[in-house]
């Protein structure tokens, strides 16, 4: 028998999931919690063989959870779930240690035999999802841009990502103009989208 942890912040997704992975045979849910801080106790607690993490929750989002709880139980295997799945999410599930990665829109027999292929210590991933993850492009964007980005993804000015990083506001601008450039960006709003869909954020 398979024991497995679920944590998923939306009640109505989690009895779902749980009554869905119950119903297989060699499957069996042994806790089911709202929050990334919850996972870690129950997982502690219940030594599941694998956890099915949705990747938005709240406070202690999905990725630091998993990582969390494999520092707390390392034979735990983790699938990541996400209901808009992209490219730069898989790589950094994988970057986080996880085994497996599925769309919230997968069925409940796609969602069992993935769990089965991570508990067996193989990777279990949408095929157009890992193709994609392959192909999106390395990094280009230096620790310094990344710093303006990641403040500019919060809706700061020029000035206010100045003030925060030390930098003048020529500087910043400076930076954001070679960050849209290297992305192919619109503006900084689409950078921070093209940036976060890529993994780099």
């Amino acid at each position: 028998m398979i024991k497995i942890l679920v944590a998923e912040h939306l009640p109505f997704v989690r009895h779902g999931l749980v009554a869905s992975l119950n119903g297989e045979s060699d499957l069996e849910v042994v806790a089911g919690v709202a929050s990334g801080e919850d996972a870690i106790p129950a997982a502690v607690e219940h030594r599941p063989d694998t956890a099915v993490i949705d990747i938005d929750l709240p406070a202690m989002g999905g990725l630091a959870a998993a990582a969390r709880l494999l520092e707390k139980v390392p034979a735990c295997r983790v699938m990541i779930l996400s209901s808009q799945a992209n490219p730069g999410q898989v790589r950094r599930a994988f970057a986080a240690n996880a085994l497996g990665f599925m769309g919230t829109d997968a069925g409940p027999e796609k969602l069992a035999e993935g769990i089965r292929l991570i508990v067996a210590g193989r990777r279990a991933v949408d095929s157009d999802l890992a193709v994609a993850a392959l192909q999106t492009a390395d990094n280009p964007l230096t620790r310094r841009e990344l710093d303006v980005l990641r403040i500019a993804a919060q809706g700061a000015r020029s000035k206010e990502i100045a003030d925060e990083l030390f930098l003048s506001v020529g500087t910043v601008r400076n930076h954001l103009s070679r960050i849209m450039c290297k992305t192919g960006a619109r503006n900084r709003v689409d950078a921070v989208r093209i940036a976060a869909d890529s993994g780099w954020l």
